[in-house]
């Protein structure tokens, strides 16, 4: 009873943080808008004003991006952390993102339908799924696969994507694809419009209800590969089927937002410390502080050297890098095994 109350408590005070989060973010840039008007130009059948159409057309789409991108890179690290049972586990440490990030480039200096909506989620999503299978078979290759030989094979690989998509923004014909891919691939919101919003809003309401159901087989993977096993659950085949899931769910992500990274790293360890490892609790608590989290880091960003917009992804790098290096040593004392 008393486990239930405190998860109440923190589902209900991530949602009030997440609500006045949002507020803030629609209410304060280069023209600040008092809260109360804020909510007035949310409802429906507003008057239009100026400030409605700040609000609407421009703040709104960021802040909806940001929310999607945070929830979802958060539970995709959760779950990430579960498959490979390594705590130090993300999409960017295992080279889901770069190779996501070289496929969307791919497809803008080519010009492979760039014109669609979907053709870089389409290409990022290619980049990450082959990223992925390399970075297992390396890790799989002269001996058990380890959560420690995932991560080196996954910083690994993510260094050689990382250099060919730099490689090949240099050898582009077109000088601004340079400059566009760049602050991109550096992670940011500022794109964000209502035509390019819907997809990783749509992919992330879509796959957050499939992995909270995948709670379960999760759990078990926790207690070991075998005990899993003996429990009825083919884990190579399950392991295979979420990989392909959350690399869609990561390439979607980072065609919309560029890397924002560290925030499917930290946001889930915040989480187990409020309600545990237990993913039906550990899934949502997950999702709101990663929305949570963005909204916050990318109104940061966008306020703290005005009218500068720093990339968010820059800002999560600085917070988030630290953390990391404080979190592996923390592990060494306790004697943890990456």
């Amino acid at each position: 009873m008393r486990s239930r109350l405190r998860y109440g408590a923190v589902v209900t005070a991530l949602l009030a943080a997440l609500a006045a989060a949002v507020i803030a973010a629609l209410g304060l840039g280069s023209v600040a808008i008092p809260p109360g008007q804020v909510v007035d130009a949310l409802l429906p059948g507003a008057e239009p004003s100026p400030f409605r159409t700040i609000i609407v057309d421009v703040r709104l789409p960021r802040v909806i991006l940001g929310a999607a991108v945070g929830a979802g890179l958060a539970v995709v690290g959760a779950v990430l952390q579960s498959l490979v049972r390594n705590r130090l586990a993300d999409p960017f440490l295992l080279g889901i993102s770069s190779g996501a990030s070289t496929g969307a480039v791919l497809v803008l200096t080519l010009g492979i339908g760039a014109t669609t909506a979907v053709a870089m989620p389409a290409g990022a999503f290619a980049g990450a799924l082959g990223a992925l299978v390399l970075v297992y078979a390396l890790a799989r290759r002269g001996g058990a696969m380890t959560g420690a030989r995932l991560v080196l094979a996954g910083v690994t690989v993510s260094y050689i994507l990382t250099a060919l998509t730099t490689l090949v923004l240099v050898s582009s014909a077109r000088p601004e694809h340079f400059r566009e891919a760049l602050y991109w691939s550096l992670g940011g919101l500022g794109s964000a419009r209502w035509d390019s919003v819907w997809l990783p809003a749509a992919v992330v309401c879509a796959a957050g209800p499939l992995l909270f159901a995948l709670a379960r087989p999760l759990d078990l993977l926790l207690v070991g590969e075998e005990d899993a096993t003996v429990l009825g659950l083919d884990v190579a085949r399950f392991r295979a089927a979420v990989f392909v899931l959350v690399s869609l769910i990561t390439a979607v992500l980072v065609a919309a937002s560029g890397a924002v990274g560290f925030i499917g790293l930290m946001v889930p360890h915040a989480a187990r410390l409020l309600v545990g490892a237990t993913h039906r609790a550990l899934l949502p608590v997950a999702a709101l502080g990663g929305a949570l989290a963005l909204i916050v880091a990318d109104l940061a960003a966008r306020t703290l050297a005005a009218p500068q917009d720093i990339p968010v992804g820059v800002l999560t790098a600085l917070i988030g890098g630290p953390l990391f290096l404080w979190l592996m040593r923390a592990r060494t004392e306790r004697g943890a095994a990456l």
